[in-house]
This record gives C-alpha cells, structure tokens and sequence, in this order.
C-alpha cells in the first residue's frame, strides 16, 4: 500500500522524507517532486531497484535511467574526469533543468541501463527533492509515468499512472517548469544537445563559448 505525503507543512515534509529515505533504503520506489517534472526513484546503486523501476515504466535498459544528486560535490564522485566544461555547466544551471551526460567514474557498482561508460547528471531545483537526494545520496530518477503515456506535474497524476508500484509519493505541489529537462551530452569532443528542453540550445552555447550540436530529430 502506497503513501501520499503533502510536504506543503513542515511536520508533513519531515515525515515523508523519512519515509521516502526509508523505501529508497529498502530498495523500494518513491515518487519526488522536480522543477521540471515528477520523477519515479530509488537508490543508484541498488540494480534490483533499477532493474524494478525500468520494468515499473515497462521501459527497457536501452533507455538508461538517469541519476540525480542533491550537491556538486556528489556528483564529482561520480564522473571520470570534473572537466572545464563540466564545472562551468554545473556553475551555469545547477540546481535547474539541465540533465549532463558525462563518463562516469571506473568501476562504480551500478546498473542503470546501457549507458556505454557514461552517466546522465542533474541537481533539481526543488527543496524536496533536494532534501531527499541529501538524506538518501544519488538516486536513479526517471520521469513519474508509464513509458508512452504523458510525464506528470503533480503527485496526484503520477499516482494515477504507478498506483501501488510505488511505495511513497511525496507531493511538492505542480511542478513549476512543467517540462522535461535539456540534455547535453559532453562525453565526446564536441558538446551535444540530445533534448531541447527547458534550457535552450542558444543560452548553452553562449555560457560555454562554443557552438554546441543539436542531435537530428
């Protein structure tokens, strides 16, 4: 039986992060609110909880799940080398809607999908999601709905997609950016925008300096 936590009231956000942080712990599923859109989450490192979450979406290891993290210095633990290019991203857009993909550090215990050697970043700007992401450390986070279906901006609509499947949803309210996040692949010799999203092409390129490829529809 899953729970709804309102986290509009201190003592309500108190009990649903202990609540979530608990689950993820267990290696079990939580909802969080985002900035751009409600993510479906668990522990980064447990790959049965991976492997759940996938078949929760009815997705596929080819579609990896990306990791979020709820500081900077989380995620220079996760990549292989904390480049230029990456810090000035980060400094630009984090916390906000830009998701970063990276080489990811040798040899970390996870399995989040075919990545080839890579890993798919962000640091939300939401205080619950942050809160969360402090308490628990870096969790695999996917958008809140079935693979297909339209990604929600609210608890409510994301229950109606997951149900029970999930164990704990905490609820942050709409979510205000309403759309999902930009994607920039940086892994290679050249930045790459995979998704336009919230963040547009024109404003990476400017902070980087450079033109940046736009991936062909």
């Amino acid at each position: 039986m899953s729970r709804i936590f309102d986290c509009s009231t201190s003592a309500n956000r108190e009990a649903g992060i202990a609540a979530a942080s608990s689950a993820v712990a267990d290696g079990r599923l939580v909802v969080l609110p985002t900035d751009t859109l409600y993510g479906l989450g668990c522990d980064a490192f447990n790959n049965q909880a991976v492997a759940n979450l996938l078949a929760t979406k009815r997705r596929g290891p080819d579609m990896p799940v990306p990791v979020l993290v709820g500081s900077w210095d989380t995620a220079r633990g996760l990549v292989h080398n904390f480049d230029h290019r990456l810090q000035t991203l980060i400094e630009a857009f984090w916390p906000g809607a830009l998701s970063i993909v990276v080489p990811q550090a040798p040899s970390l215990p996870w399995n989040l999908g075919d990545t080839r050697g890579t890993v798919l970043l962000r640091m939300p700007l939401h205080p619950v999601a942050i809160e969360l992401l402090r308490a628990t450390g870096p969790m695999a986070v996917s958008s809140a709905n079935l693979t297909g279906h339209t990604p929600p901006t609210t608890a409510v609509a994301a229950k109606q997609q997951l149900g029970d499947a999930v164990s704990v949803y905490l609820n942050g309210g709409e979510s205000p950016v309403g759309e999902a996040s930009t994607i920039i692949d940086v892994s290679g010799s050249k930045p790459r925008v995979l998704r336009e999203g919230a963040v547009t092409a024109a404003r990476i390129a400017e902070v980087l300096g450079s033109e940046v490829e736009l991936k062909q529809k």
